[in-house]
């Protein structure tokens, strides 16, 4: 039987769909249990055979009627899991469609198809700032490209006891000290303002001002230079099909533990470390959870803080500017101690560390991050 490539480029979405749970195929990373942030998806119960059959035959009607070239760039998105670059999906906004008993506009229907089948409502939602249709308020057009969409880590509120873990402090700019050393009260104590001469170094000779600078560690081990962030938005990443930014993959590591080696295999396409209006934005863009801890996502009145998980899709508010503006408080020793460069922000791939870990300090963790914001 003859068939056209529009109908060819529907089998191939339909069959790129995102599974729920019972499909067999559901994302290792997606689900779980436990951890120190809501961010993680709702588990599904597998759809039955009439629900199924209603979605197929909607998403069948509504992908005919989209044009092939708007066609190849969700299948391009879709089949690369967003780690290819894909232009912006422009579609009308307006149009419903229903499911059951629910009514769902054509970019929501999209997003539960191809990448989270829970989704219940945009509020569960934050556009990436990539996209064209990023800070536009009910345009006509929208964007409905599955991955230029992340969905938002939602903080629990309280944070249960057994999450909460003494604070690092940071040795001042003058510290002797080269690397991560545990100290007695549990904490970390960082000597990364020793390698911010690499980034300050830069601002001397005139080129652009720096808003980050990040580390990359093994264990207690830092690998390569510090890397200074100039532009708005960079992928820090192992393994990424297109882009550019901070590939991990390129550092020379001699770090020969099989767990390093089997965490470092498994940051695939990593994070996207995003500076917005409000704050910068972490977005987990690999199959594994990330963790994170930041001083703006606590209590601003508590002396621990609390280690975040926040699953593949989701994105977080790592630091947030009005609130690190209030944390400046004067003779806080917090604060007092933090480098000139600011506030830091730890994450670590797919382990986790704190009280309810084996590992209590992150420079117990295989592979991990360290972002230094220039408050300056």
């Amino acid at each position: 039987m003859f068939r056209t490539k529009r109908s060819g480029l529907i089998r191939r979405l339909w069959r790129s769909r995102a599974p729920v749970e019972g499909d067999g195929e559901t994302d290792r990373g997606t689900h779980g249990s436990g951890g120190c942030c809501m961010g993680k998806a709702t588990k599904v119960a597998k759809s039955n055979a009439g629900s199924e059959a209603e979605l197929k035959a909607l998403t069948h009607s509504i992908l005919k009627k989209i044009k092939e070239k708007h066609l190849e760039v969700l299948l391009q998105a879709v089949e690369s899991k967003g780690g290819a670059r894909s232009p912006c999906l422009l579609l009308p906004s307006k149009v419903d469609a229903k499911v059951g008993q629910q009514s769902y506009s054509l970019p929501m229907l999209l997003y539960k198809v191809f990448r989270w089948p829970d989704l219940r409502h945009s509020s569960e939602l934050k556009r990436l700032s990539c996209c064209e249709s990023y800070g536009k308020i009910n345009p006509e057009l929208v964007c409905c490209n599955p991955h230029h969409m992340s969905r938002l880590c939602e903080l629990e509120s309280p944070p249960p006891p057994y999450s909460r873990y003494p604070m690092d402090y940071l040795k001042p700019p003058d510290s002797p000290d080269s690397g991560p050393s545990s100290s007695e009260t549990g904490g970390t104590t960082y000597s990364a303002p020793m390698g911010l001469s690499d980034s300050l170094a830069m601002q001397e000779s005139g080129e652009r001002a720096h808003w980050c600078v990040v580390a990359y560690w093994e264990e207690k081990t830092r690998v390569g230079r510090l890397y200074s962030v100039q532009e708005p938005s960079l992928d820090i990443f192992y393994d990424l099909p297109q882009g550019n930014g901070f590939c991990l993959g390129q550092l020379c590591s001699d770090n020969k533990s099989q767990l390093v080696q089997m965490v470092r295999a498994k940051i695939g396409y990593g994070i996207q470390l995003t500076r917005e209006p409000d704050g910068v934005w972490v977005y987990n863009r690999s199959c594994y959870p990330i963790f994170i801890k930041s001083a703006t996502l606590d209590n601003p009145d508590s002396r621990t803080l609390l280690v975040h998980k926040v699953f593949p899709g989701f994105s977080i508010k790592a630091f947030d500017y009005d609130k690190a503006i209030s944390l400046q408080r004067p003779n806080d020793h917090e604060f007092t101690q933090q480098p000139r460069t600011g506030f830091t922000v730890q994450i670590s791939f797919v382990k986790g560390w704190g009280q309810c870990y084996t590992r209590q300090f992150i420079s117990s963790c295989p592979c991990w991050l360290e972002v230094i914001f220039n408050t300056r």
